[in-house]
């Protein structure tokens, strides 16, 4: 069998309407009668326009806006640190050197590398003289793309080497002449 709830003499007398929010007024008024608390219309649901009021915290006003003591980027906070200690140059030398594939592309970075940043001036060496002659045909874009991933200024001018030649220079003393060719007689 069954137990039915018990009911209110004063509720029972009323309609429970069937939609809305009268529903859930009519509801909840039964609910504190059968608790024996007051029910106080005014209190029964707040409306959507009640203003609520910030909250104090221990170091300031908490808001919708950003504020320092919200969780910050990894990237962001490494950046402030390094423009504070004055690493901004250094960090976006290894920027541009460890980065190199992502910002000029996979196909460039297997036939040339940088090999150093100085005054502005990013020396690259290509594996061919091919490469070489193709890297200063596209020496403004690579520029460009450099510019775009690590910022202005940092790299000015490219300064692109062919192959290293072999050197028939043996120990520190060398005299100068024909050189190789006379061992081939």
């Amino acid at each position: 069998m069954v137990e039915d709830l018990p009911t209110n003499e004063d509720s029972a007398a009323e309609p429970i309407p069937e939609k809305g929010i009268d529903l859930v007024r009519s509801v909840l008024a039964q609910a504190r009668a059968m608790s024996g608390t007051k029910a106080d219309s005014s209190r029964a649901l707040p409306s959507r326009r009640t203003s609520v009021k910030p909250r104090r915290t221990r170091g300031g006003w908490s808001g919708a806006r950003p504020d320092d003591r919200d969780p910050q980027l990894l990237g962001f906070l490494t950046q402030q640190v390094a423009r504070r200690r004055g690493w901004s140059e250094k960090v976006s030398v290894g920027t541009v050197l460890g980065l190199w594939p992502s910002v000029v592309g996979d196909d460039i970075a297997e036939h040339a590398h940088p090999t150093g940043l100085e005054d502005g001036v990013l020396i690259v060496q290509a594996e061919s003289t091919a490469w070489a002659t193709q890297l200063r045909y596209m020496q403004s874009q690579i520029l460009a793309r450099i510019a775009s991933s690590v910022g202005n200024g940092v790299v000015t001018k490219l300064r692109i080497l062919g192959p290293v030649r072999p050197s028939w220079h043996k120990g520190k003393r060398h005299i100068s002449g024909r050189g190789p060719r006379d061992t081939y007689g």
